[in-house]
């Protein structure tokens, strides 16, 4: 490529172009220019006394005309005799038309549909472009792959769509072998949205020279307007995603949202049941709070408690517990909750107070029982991001043993889908209440199921202060 246009291509573009191997393959974040910089290779490759026919499809016919724009621009700039066919017909009995370009050497650039038998009986340098987007991928594959048989090179540029495709079979037996240190037959160019952005993607948006903290901001902005972290991941970062796995689905979700959930200002009195998915550092630490309305769980507060101490995470579960008619809490106990679930014993109760241990079957309990509820819709939960994409991140995939595992990919926003766990242990909560064991002595001097929330009830809204043990107003608790 000449200095004269290297000033038309940010860095990633110009190693595409740059990059003369017969089979090349991108995998890309969606809107940052790949096609444009193929339709220069492409008419570099056409034009010459040697030059060849090139045949591509994209998956629509709008992005099939964006790209002969491109090509009859760089055409124009590059000063080549060319002239614009408009659509043509290129086979007559099959009925195939294709939008050309054809140059002075006779050779041309046609854009084709995703028809695979429009493919049928070419020859030259093929281009898919969004390949994984065509409506049938093998059959496309099956019909256009002989057309570089004679030598011919191939490129094929798209954005992730999942697992059950060809595109993307091709894509991951390349990085196979690249993690194997093979020589894969493909040249495989990787750019995210953040690796365009890093090359100055922003800076041309904007028409100025951005500084870090800016083009932090609009990807930023760009992820938020995105609406979703699964569309951000696999059409922006490249992470591909198998949506046969996710655990529960859009229309389950959003069947359940209300603008009614997640304000305490609507609780009416009932029973409330409690979530309390334990974290310290990294993750945040999540409280659920669920109303008992009928056979409904109504979510009536939600808290996110993200770098906070121990101490004033208690705090909140004081006032969560002075706010709302706590039956039972259901706490995380793995790891770091273990002295939680000791102290929320003690403070609230040994019977009001249950420790879940993370395990394997707990968690399939625990998914499965929001599952269910949610597809019967017998909870209501907020019109949130945050609640919504903690759901949908959820995942069940089987081990090697064939066992189900409940994971999620760890985000600064949602921590391991923290929302959707509290979520689990507020409806745990609500089931059979927990028991004295058999032969347990129960002391009747006290009240050991709930023994101050009785006696902050008889106070008349006093509460005891943890750190004094006076019992003072609600509003004038000493911290």
């Amino acid at each position: 490529m000449s200095d004269a246009f290297a000033k038309f291509f940010l860095p990633y573009q110009a190693r595409w172009i740059e990059d003369r191997s017969r089979f090349k393959i991108a995998k890309k974040s969606r809107r940052v220019g790949l096609t444009y910089a193929q339709s220069f290779e492409d008419v570099r490759d056409a034009a010459p006394l040697d030059g060849l026919d090139v045949w591509m499809s994209s998956a629509d016919e709008s992005a099939a005309k964006e790209y002969i724009r491109y090509c009859a621009v760089w055409a124009k700039m590059l000063d080549i005799g060319a002239r614009d066919l408009g659509e043509v017909v290129v086979d007559e009995q099959k009925g195939i038309k294709a939008l050309s370009i054809e140059f002075a050497n006779g050779k041309r650039i046609n854009a084709l549909t995703s028809n695979p038998k429009a493919f049928r009986s070419k020859g030259g340098k093929l281009v898919l472009d969004e390949f994984a987007f065509h409506t049938d991928g093998e059959a496309m594959w099956k019909a256009a792959r002989p057309i570089i048989t004679w030598g011919f090179p191939v490129r094929i540029i798209s954005t992730l769509n999942g697992k059950d495709n060809r595109y993307y079979r091709i894509i991951s037996d390349t990085e196979r072998k690249l993690a194997l240190l093979a020589k894969p037959l493909w040249s495989l160019h990787q750019i995210t949205i953040e690796d365009a952005v890093n090359d100055g993607l922003a800076d041309k948006i904007l028409g100025r020279k951005l500084t870090a903290a800016e083009r932090m901001q609009w990807l930023a902005d760009e992820r938020e307007a995105v609406g979703d972290e699964d569309t951000w991941a696999q059409e922006y970062m490249c992470q591909v995603l198998d949506g046969d796995s996710r655990w529960l689905d859009w229309k389950t979700i959003g069947d359940c949202e209300t603008d009614e959930a997640g304000k305490p200002e609507l609780y009416t009195g009932g029973k409330c049941f409690v979530g309390w998915d334990v974290a310290r550092r990294g993750d945040g630490s999540l409280l659920w709070v669920n109303e008992q309305v009928g056979d409904v769980a109504v979510t009536r507060k939600t808290l996110r408690m993200k770098n906070m101490s121990f101490s004033a995470q208690f705090a909140e579960v004081d006032q969560i517990f002075d706010e709302f008619d706590v039956q039972r809490m259901c706490i995380d106990q793995t790891g770091m909750g273990e002295k939680v679930v000791e102290d929320a014993k003690a403070e609230y109760g040994e019977f009001r107070v249950e420790g879940v241990l993370f395990t394997s079957p707990v968690k399939l309990h625990l998914a499965t029982l929001v599952k269910q509820t949610m597809q019967d819709r017998r909870v209501r939960i907020p019109a949130d991001r945050a609640i919504r994409d903690a759901h949908y991140a959820v995942r069940k995939v089987m081990t090697a043993a064939g066992n189900p595992r409940f994971d999620a990919e760890r985000t600064d926003k949602l921590g391991h889908a923290d929302e959707f766990w509290a979520h689990a242990l507020a409806l745990h909560a609500a089931g059979r209440p927990m028991q004295p064991a058999a032969g347990a002595e129960v002391p009747t001097a006290e009240d050991t199921y709930a023994p101050e929330a009785n006696q902050r009830r008889l106070m008349g809204g006093f509460g005891r202060d943890r750190e004094t043990g006076l019992w003072l107003p609600r509003g004038g608790r000493v911290r």
